[in-house]
Protein backbone atom coordinates (compact mmCIF):
# COMPACT_ATOMS: atom_id res chain seq x y z
CA UNK A 1 0.00 0.00 0.00
CA UNK A 2 1.14 4.00 0.32
CA UNK A 3 3.43 4.75 2.18
CA UNK A 4 1.96 6.47 5.14
CA UNK A 5 -0.63 3.25 5.45
CA UNK A 6 2.80 1.42 5.80
CA UNK A 7 3.98 3.52 8.55
CA UNK A 8 1.09 3.85 10.11
CA UNK A 9 0.22 0.42 10.53
CA UNK A 10 3.93 -0.07 11.45
CA UNK A 11 3.01 2.38 14.16
CA UNK A 12 0.33 0.89 15.51
CA UNK A 13 1.67 -2.55 15.38
CA UNK A 14 4.87 -1.15 17.48
CA UNK A 15 2.54 0.54 20.26
CA UNK A 16 0.28 -2.82 20.32
CA UNK A 17 3.20 -4.33 21.89
CA UNK A 18 4.60 -2.44 24.33
CA UNK A 19 5.14 -3.27 27.79
CA UNK A 20 5.11 0.42 29.60
CA UNK A 21 2.01 2.40 28.78
CA UNK A 22 3.48 5.54 29.01
CA UNK A 23 3.79 8.47 26.65
CA UNK A 24 7.46 8.41 26.15
CA UNK A 25 7.49 4.65 25.03
CA UNK A 26 4.32 5.04 22.82
CA UNK A 27 6.26 7.64 20.98
CA UNK A 28 9.50 5.23 20.70
CA UNK A 29 7.39 2.75 19.45
CA UNK A 30 5.36 5.10 16.69
CA UNK A 31 8.75 6.23 15.19
CA UNK A 32 10.36 3.16 15.81
CA UNK A 33 7.46 1.33 13.91
CA UNK A 34 6.59 3.85 11.42
CA UNK A 35 10.19 4.01 9.97
CA UNK A 36 9.93 -0.15 10.27
CA UNK A 37 6.56 -0.06 8.87
CA UNK A 38 7.76 1.89 5.94
CA UNK A 39 11.60 0.74 5.26
CA UNK A 40 10.79 -2.37 3.00
CA UNK A 41 9.95 0.12 0.38
CA UNK A 42 13.91 1.08 0.04
CA UNK A 43 13.85 -0.90 -2.94
CA UNK A 44 12.52 1.39 -5.31
CA UNK A 45 16.09 2.69 -5.49
CA UNK A 46 16.83 -0.39 -6.89
CA UNK A 47 16.27 0.84 -10.93
CA UNK A 48 18.57 1.61 -13.78
CA UNK A 49 18.96 4.26 -16.66
CA UNK A 50 19.68 1.00 -19.09
CA UNK A 51 17.10 -1.43 -18.25
CA UNK A 52 13.31 0.48 -17.65
CA UNK A 53 12.11 -2.85 -16.16
CA UNK A 54 14.63 -3.09 -13.32
CA UNK A 55 12.32 -1.30 -10.73
CA UNK A 56 9.57 -3.79 -11.70
CA UNK A 57 11.76 -6.93 -11.03
CA UNK A 58 12.53 -5.59 -7.42
CA UNK A 59 10.16 -3.78 -5.96
CA UNK A 60 8.51 -6.01 -3.64
CA UNK A 61 10.99 -8.43 -4.21
CA UNK A 62 13.18 -9.73 -0.84
CA UNK A 63 12.79 -6.68 1.02
CA UNK A 64 9.26 -7.67 1.09
CA UNK A 65 9.73 -11.24 2.26
CA UNK A 66 9.42 -13.44 5.56
CA UNK A 67 12.77 -14.26 5.87
CA UNK A 68 14.00 -11.10 5.84
CA UNK A 69 11.63 -9.58 8.32
CA UNK A 70 14.25 -9.93 11.11
CA UNK A 71 17.45 -8.48 8.24
CA UNK A 72 15.09 -5.49 7.94
CA UNK A 73 14.36 -4.86 11.58
CA UNK A 74 18.03 -4.89 12.22
CA UNK A 75 19.15 -3.10 9.87
CA UNK A 76 16.59 0.36 10.74
CA UNK A 77 17.05 -0.26 14.32
CA UNK A 78 20.78 0.31 13.47
CA UNK A 79 20.03 3.20 11.48
CA UNK A 80 18.09 4.86 14.42
CA UNK A 81 20.25 3.78 17.32
CA UNK A 82 22.75 7.07 17.09
CA UNK A 83 19.30 9.30 17.37
CA UNK A 84 17.79 6.61 20.43
CA UNK A 85 20.52 4.92 22.55
CA UNK A 86 19.92 7.47 25.08
CA UNK A 87 16.38 6.91 24.98
CA UNK A 88 15.52 3.44 24.67
CA UNK A 89 17.99 0.17 24.87
CA UNK A 90 19.28 -2.06 21.57
CA UNK A 91 16.79 -4.39 22.27
CA UNK A 92 13.73 -2.78 22.99
CA UNK A 93 14.74 -0.79 19.66
CA UNK A 94 15.54 -3.95 17.63
CA UNK A 95 12.06 -5.35 18.82
CA UNK A 96 9.83 -2.29 17.65
CA UNK A 97 11.14 -1.77 14.58
CA UNK A 98 11.15 -5.65 13.18
CA UNK A 99 6.83 -5.49 14.72
CA UNK A 100 6.78 -2.50 12.09
CA UNK A 101 8.95 -4.09 9.42
CA UNK A 102 6.89 -7.24 9.62
CA UNK A 103 4.05 -5.47 8.77
CA UNK A 104 4.90 -4.24 5.07
CA UNK A 105 4.76 -7.80 3.29
CA UNK A 106 2.25 -8.93 4.71
CA UNK A 107 -0.25 -5.93 4.08
CA UNK A 108 1.36 -5.60 0.83
CA UNK A 109 0.19 -9.02 0.09
CA UNK A 110 -3.58 -7.88 0.59
CA UNK A 111 -3.38 -5.95 -2.78
CA UNK A 112 -3.30 -6.80 -6.21
CA UNK A 113 -0.33 -5.46 -7.22
CA UNK A 114 2.07 -8.55 -6.36
CA UNK A 115 4.53 -9.36 -3.22
CA UNK A 116 6.85 -11.99 -2.91
CA UNK A 117 6.44 -13.15 0.35
CA UNK A 118 8.10 -16.78 -0.15
CA UNK A 119 11.38 -15.38 -1.28
CA UNK A 120 13.91 -16.95 -1.80
CA UNK A 121 11.97 -20.34 -1.95
CA UNK A 122 9.59 -18.99 -4.69
CA UNK A 123 9.14 -16.26 -7.25
CA UNK A 124 5.54 -16.26 -6.83
CA UNK A 125 4.06 -12.64 -6.69
CA UNK A 126 1.40 -13.20 -3.85
CA UNK A 127 -1.88 -11.08 -4.48
CA UNK A 128 -4.50 -11.86 -1.96
CA UNK A 129 -6.82 -9.16 -3.88
CA UNK A 130 -8.58 -7.66 -0.70
CA UNK A 131 -7.64 -3.81 -0.41
CA UNK A 132 -6.79 -1.55 -2.67
CA UNK A 133 -3.56 0.16 -2.94
CA UNK A 134 -4.82 3.57 -1.57
CA UNK A 135 -7.63 3.42 1.12
CA UNK A 136 -8.42 6.55 3.00
CA UNK A 137 -10.86 4.92 5.34
CA UNK A 138 -8.34 2.37 6.77
CA UNK A 139 -5.24 5.01 6.26
CA UNK A 140 -7.38 6.82 8.57
CA UNK A 141 -8.30 4.88 11.50
CA UNK A 142 -4.70 3.98 11.29
CA UNK A 143 -3.17 7.61 12.05
CA UNK A 144 -6.05 8.54 14.34
CA UNK A 145 -5.07 5.10 16.84
CA UNK A 146 -1.79 5.60 16.24
CA UNK A 147 -1.93 9.68 17.50
CA UNK A 148 -4.57 9.21 20.35
CA UNK A 149 -3.00 5.97 21.52
CA UNK A 150 0.57 8.41 21.40
CA UNK A 151 -0.96 11.69 23.41
CA UNK A 152 -3.11 9.08 25.97
CA UNK A 153 -0.13 7.02 26.52
CA UNK A 154 -2.88 4.06 25.96
CA UNK A 155 -1.53 0.71 24.00
CA UNK A 156 -5.33 -0.30 24.19
CA UNK A 157 -6.46 2.50 21.86
CA UNK A 158 -3.47 1.50 19.41
CA UNK A 159 -4.58 -1.91 19.90
CA UNK A 160 -8.52 -1.35 18.78
CA UNK A 161 -7.60 0.47 15.57
CA UNK A 162 -5.26 -2.37 14.87
CA UNK A 163 -8.24 -4.61 15.42
CA UNK A 164 -10.43 -2.20 13.32
CA UNK A 165 -7.64 -2.35 10.78
CA UNK A 166 -7.66 -6.54 10.48
CA UNK A 167 -11.38 -6.23 10.61
CA UNK A 168 -11.58 -4.38 7.65
CA UNK A 169 -9.00 -6.24 6.02
CA UNK A 170 -11.60 -8.92 6.46
CA UNK A 171 -13.74 -7.37 5.46
CA UNK A 172 -12.66 -6.99 2.00
CA UNK A 173 -12.28 -10.80 2.04
CA UNK A 174 -15.41 -11.31 2.15
CA UNK A 175 -16.75 -8.72 -0.66
CA UNK A 176 -14.17 -10.46 -2.78
CA UNK A 177 -15.79 -13.28 -2.85
CA UNK A 178 -19.05 -11.35 -3.39
CA UNK A 179 -17.81 -9.92 -6.28
CA UNK A 180 -16.58 -13.33 -7.59
CA UNK A 181 -19.93 -14.93 -7.13
CA UNK A 182 -21.72 -11.94 -8.66
CA UNK A 183 -19.24 -12.30 -11.72
CA UNK A 184 -18.67 -15.98 -12.26
CA UNK A 185 -22.75 -16.12 -12.47
CA UNK A 186 -22.50 -13.80 -15.19
CA UNK A 187 -19.82 -15.86 -16.86
CA UNK A 188 -22.20 -18.75 -16.69
CA UNK A 189 -24.90 -16.48 -18.27
CA UNK A 190 -22.29 -15.95 -21.37
CA UNK A 191 -21.98 -19.36 -21.82
CA UNK A 192 -17.96 -18.98 -21.04
CA UNK A 193 -15.47 -21.17 -19.14
CA UNK A 194 -13.51 -19.10 -17.06
CA UNK A 195 -9.25 -20.92 -16.91
CA UNK A 196 -8.67 -17.77 -15.31
CA UNK A 197 -10.33 -15.58 -13.20
CA UNK A 198 -9.28 -11.90 -10.68
CA UNK A 199 -11.26 -9.97 -8.85
CA UNK A 200 -9.39 -6.98 -7.48
CA UNK A 201 -10.70 -3.43 -5.39
CA UNK A 202 -10.30 -0.52 -7.43
CA UNK A 203 -8.20 1.97 -5.86
CA UNK A 204 -9.92 3.83 -2.23
CA UNK A 205 -12.80 1.77 -1.92
CA UNK A 206 -14.17 -2.38 -1.32
CA UNK A 207 -17.40 -1.30 -3.02
CA UNK A 208 -16.39 -1.54 -7.07
CA UNK A 209 -14.33 -4.14 -8.16
CA UNK A 210 -12.32 -4.70 -11.34
CA UNK A 211 -13.02 -8.83 -12.80
CA UNK A 212 -10.71 -9.99 -15.73
CA UNK A 213 -11.02 -13.74 -16.35
CA UNK A 214 -9.79 -15.67 -19.45
CA UNK A 215 -12.05 -17.41 -22.00
CA UNK A 216 -10.64 -18.73 -25.22
CA UNK A 217 -7.33 -16.28 -25.82
CA UNK A 218 -9.62 -13.16 -24.58
CA UNK A 219 -9.35 -11.49 -21.39
CA UNK A 220 -12.80 -9.98 -20.30
CA UNK A 221 -12.86 -7.13 -18.12
CA UNK A 222 -15.61 -5.80 -16.29
CA UNK A 223 -16.96 -3.75 -12.97
CA UNK A 224 -18.63 -4.97 -10.41
CA UNK A 225 -20.65 -3.19 -7.71
CA UNK A 226 -21.07 -5.04 -4.47
CA UNK A 227 -22.52 -2.24 -2.19
CA UNK A 228 -23.01 -3.05 1.14
CA UNK A 229 -26.36 -2.98 1.17
CA UNK A 230 -28.82 -4.08 -1.84
CA UNK A 231 -28.31 -5.86 -4.51
CA UNK A 232 -24.68 -6.54 -6.21
CA UNK A 233 -24.29 -5.98 -10.08
CA UNK A 234 -22.34 -6.30 -13.12
CA UNK A 235 -21.10 -3.02 -15.38
CA UNK A 236 -20.00 -4.87 -18.85
CA UNK A 237 -16.83 -3.92 -20.00
CA UNK A 238 -15.01 -5.02 -22.82
CA UNK A 239 -12.28 -7.87 -24.17
CA UNK A 240 -8.89 -7.60 -25.29
CA UNK A 241 -6.45 -10.61 -26.91
CA UNK A 242 -4.26 -12.45 -24.50
CA UNK A 243 -1.15 -12.15 -25.79
CA UNK A 244 1.48 -15.41 -25.14
CA UNK A 245 5.07 -13.91 -24.32
CA UNK A 246 7.16 -16.20 -26.10
CA UNK A 247 4.91 -15.99 -29.78
CA UNK A 248 4.08 -12.14 -29.69
CA UNK A 249 6.22 -10.32 -32.33
CA UNK A 250 7.14 -13.54 -33.86
CA UNK A 251 10.44 -11.17 -36.02
CA UNK A 252 12.50 -11.23 -32.46
CA UNK A 253 14.54 -14.17 -31.85
CA UNK A 254 13.76 -16.05 -28.66
CA UNK A 255 16.80 -15.01 -27.12
CA UNK A 256 17.16 -11.58 -27.69
CA UNK A 257 16.80 -9.12 -25.34
CA UNK A 258 13.53 -7.47 -26.27
CA UNK A 259 11.78 -10.76 -25.84
CA UNK A 260 13.38 -11.22 -22.27
CA UNK A 261 11.88 -8.01 -21.25
CA UNK A 262 8.58 -9.42 -22.79
CA UNK A 263 9.03 -11.92 -20.73
CA UNK A 264 9.92 -10.54 -17.83
CA UNK A 265 7.02 -7.80 -18.09
CA UNK A 266 4.12 -10.72 -18.01
CA UNK A 267 5.55 -12.42 -15.24
CA UNK A 268 5.43 -9.26 -13.14
CA UNK A 269 2.14 -8.70 -14.46
CA UNK A 270 1.00 -11.96 -13.62
CA UNK A 271 0.68 -13.17 -17.54
CA UNK A 272 -2.45 -10.50 -17.41
CA UNK A 273 -0.50 -9.23 -20.80
CA UNK A 274 -2.37 -7.54 -24.14
CA UNK A 275 -2.35 -5.27 -26.95
CA UNK A 276 -2.75 -1.62 -25.88
CA UNK A 277 -5.70 -0.07 -28.00
CA UNK A 278 -4.49 2.72 -30.18
CA UNK A 279 -0.77 2.39 -29.11
CA UNK A 280 1.22 -0.17 -32.43
CA UNK A 281 3.46 -2.30 -30.49
CA UNK A 282 2.49 -1.77 -27.33
CA UNK A 283 2.17 -4.77 -24.60
CA UNK A 284 -0.08 -3.59 -21.33
CA UNK A 285 -0.39 -4.50 -17.84
CA UNK A 286 -4.50 -5.94 -18.29
CA UNK A 287 -4.57 -5.79 -14.27
CA UNK A 288 -4.73 -2.40 -13.93
CA UNK A 289 -6.94 0.32 -15.49
CA UNK A 290 -8.45 3.95 -14.51
CA UNK A 291 -11.65 2.64 -15.45
CA UNK A 292 -12.37 -0.48 -13.78
CA UNK A 293 -14.51 -2.88 -17.08
CA UNK A 294 -11.84 -0.24 -19.85
CA UNK A 295 -8.98 -2.75 -21.44
CA UNK A 296 -6.74 0.46 -21.67
CA UNK A 297 -3.88 -0.06 -18.88
CA UNK A 298 -2.20 2.26 -16.68
CA UNK A 299 1.20 1.22 -17.85
CA UNK A 300 2.70 -1.10 -20.56
CA UNK A 301 6.06 -1.82 -22.47
CA UNK A 302 6.82 -0.56 -26.16
CA UNK A 303 8.63 -2.84 -28.19
CA UNK A 304 10.98 -2.20 -31.70
CA UNK A 305 11.26 -5.47 -33.35
CA UNK A 306 13.74 -3.68 -35.16
CA UNK A 307 15.94 -3.26 -32.29
CA UNK A 308 15.94 -6.95 -30.78
CA UNK A 309 18.89 -6.28 -28.61
CA UNK A 310 17.92 -3.48 -26.80
CA UNK A 311 15.56 -3.13 -24.03
CA UNK A 312 11.65 -2.42 -24.28
CA UNK A 313 10.58 1.25 -23.15
CA UNK A 314 8.33 1.23 -19.81
CA UNK A 315 5.66 3.96 -20.14
CA UNK A 316 2.93 4.93 -17.88
CA UNK A 317 -0.73 5.77 -19.51
CA UNK A 318 -2.32 8.93 -17.44
CA UNK A 319 -4.07 9.76 -20.94
CA UNK A 320 -8.19 11.93 -20.26
CA UNK A 321 -7.01 11.26 -16.70
CA UNK A 322 -9.70 13.75 -15.47
CA UNK A 323 -12.52 12.09 -17.73
CA UNK A 324 -11.51 8.53 -16.84
CA UNK A 325 -12.08 9.51 -12.90
CA UNK A 326 -15.23 11.00 -13.77
CA UNK A 327 -16.12 7.60 -15.34
CA UNK A 328 -15.12 5.91 -11.95
CA UNK A 329 -16.86 8.02 -9.61
CA UNK A 330 -19.70 7.48 -11.82
CA UNK A 331 -19.54 3.72 -11.00
CA UNK A 332 -18.40 3.87 -8.00
CA UNK A 333 -21.71 5.72 -7.08
CA UNK A 334 -24.49 4.82 -9.02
Amino acid sequence: MDPITQGALGAVAAQSFVREENKSTLGLALVAGALGGMAADLDVFIRSDSDPLLFLEFHRHFTHSLIFIPAGGLLVALALLPFMRKRVGFLKLYLMTTIGYATHGLLDACTSYGTMLWWPFTNERVSWDNVGIVDPVATLALIVAMVVAFKRGSRLIAQLGLAFFISYLLWGVVQRERAEAVIESTIAQRGHSAERLTVKPTIGNLILWRSIYEHAGLFYVDAVRVPIAGESKVIVGSSVEKLDPNSVFPELPNQSRQREDIRRFAWFSDDYIGKVPGHENMIGDVRYAMVPNDVDPLWGIVVDPNQPESHVEYRTLRGNSREKFGVFLNLLFQ
